[in-house]
């Protein structure tokens, strides 16, 4: 079965997600921002409101993918919190100003997580090199997803880019995760051209495709029901 992520940014949205037919909850605020740190409240919230799993993003600002040290001393603060709430993972992304995977950052993040898995986000598309920088992702163990529009502004536009990385992560603990651009016309098709087996909605199934609109049950009803019909 296709794995299908929504991203919530209340609990409302997350009950909708999860009578839809979603797998899994990405909970955010600032979404008009690409996605920030919610309060633990609403983690908590959020966490306790829905049965399926709930993976919260750390991501301190909005300026870059790039963080210094004051950064990273909010974000383990916040991925320490966030370990005592429920949530099933964390999702992060950071890159160092060439635009590699920061992997000293990821890995003092990772060790604060006590356990929670990790979703490396779009950040990834902003690497210099998108299958060097898979190939680096693939060596943490702790982390289980990569979202990526391919390097795209919209995933739609990056079928073989995505085809590849899907390919490369066939056997491993590691999921590619496509998002961004999605309708839910098109994701059936995408998912049968590129042979991923995990997809991520934002505003694509929120009220009239606006994205600060709240979750629309039946958009993500529909997306659920095409997506068994191409399983």
């Amino acid at each position: 079965m296709t794995l299908l992520e929504v991203i919530a940014l209340t609990a409302a949205d997350a009950r909708a997600a999860e009578r839809g037919g979603a797998n899994r909850i990405e909970l955010v605020t600032a979404m008009g921002e690409g996605g920030l740190t919610p309060s633990i409240g609403l983690i908590e919230s959020v966490a306790e409101a829905v049965r399926i799993p709930v993976n919260v993003i750390v991501r301190p600002h909005s300026r870059s993918f790039v963080y210094d040290a004051d950064d990273y001393a909010v974000m383990l603060r916040d991925v320490r919190a966030i370990a005592k709430t429920g949530a099933n993972g964390i999702v992060v992304g950071m890159l160092t100003p060439n635009g590699d995977i920061d992997t000293d950052g990821l890995s003092r993040v990772i060790e604060a997580t006590d356990g929670l898995q990790v979703t490396f986000h779009r950040a990834f598309d902003e690497a210099r090199d998108l299958h060097a920088a898979f190939d680096t992702l693939l060596k943490f163990e702790a982390v289980t997803n990569v979202l990526t529009s391919g390097g795209k502004s919209s995933v739609l536009d990056a079928a073989d880019t995505v085809r590849t990385l899907a390919g490369r992560a066939a056997g491993t603990r590691c999921t590619v995760l496509a998002g961004a651009g999605f309708t839910v016309d098109a994701v059936a098709p995408f998912v049968a051209a590129t042979g991923v087996r995990a997809v991520h909605f934002g505003s694509g199934v929120r009220v009239d495709g606006k994205s600060l609109a709240p979750v629309d049950e039946e958009r993500v009803r529909r997306v659920r029901r095409l997506l068994n019909e191409a399983d």
